[in-house]
């Protein structure tokens, strides 16, 4: 089986928008979403995947473009995430996180009972499915500084997502 059929099993609805940080896609399963995917260097993810849409695919996508134009500031779409007990707690605090509140890399790994693990708290959140649903952009260093973002175009993206929740960062 090849990669793309693959990915079109897994999660077998998929959906695209044009936004301020670049095209995002979203795919569900028909239940939830399992991925969002910010454009880097021109490209996406399942850009050889023809769009094919459910409901909950059409509905965040919806959501998210209200987000980009100011009107929303949560999201009320199911999101489905696979991973291991360790991201799967630290994904559960950043969806925690509402528009304009922040955190630290080491904030999140105190609430997860790991103190002292900023490091992998990075790494799980580096590799979270559903960034801009769980927002992962709210999290810096404990300087307050923006350390990297593995999404669209790094940390310019990142900053623009923080200024658009008028986020303070250095």
């Amino acid at each position: 089986m090849d990669t793309l059929t693959q990915l079109r099993s897994a999660s077998p609805y998929l959906q695209r928008c044009d936004t301020p940080i670049g095209r995002i896609e979203v795919a569900s399963d028909g239940d939830a979403i399992t991925a969002v995917a910010i454009e880097h260097n021109g490209s996406l993810p399942h850009d050889g995947l023809a769009y094919d849409s459910n409901a909950v695919a059409d509905e965040a996508i919806a959501q998210l473009l209200d987000y980009f134009e100011g009107y929303r500031r949560g999201f009320s779409v199911p999101v489905a995430h696979r991973g291991t007990p360790f991201q799967l707690a630290v994904w559960q605090q950043l969806a925690r996180l509402r528009w304009g509140q922040v955190t630290t890399y080491g904030a999140i790994a105190a609430a997860v009972g790991k103190t002292g693990s900023g490091r992998a708290v990075g790494g799980a959140i580096a590799s979270n499915p559903t960034p801009l649903l769980v927002g992962c952009h709210r999290v810096l260093s404990a300087t307050g500084r923006i350390t990297g973002y593995s999404w669209g175009e790094g940390v310019k993206t990142k900053a623009w997502l923080l200024d658009h929740e008028s986020i303070g960062h250095a």
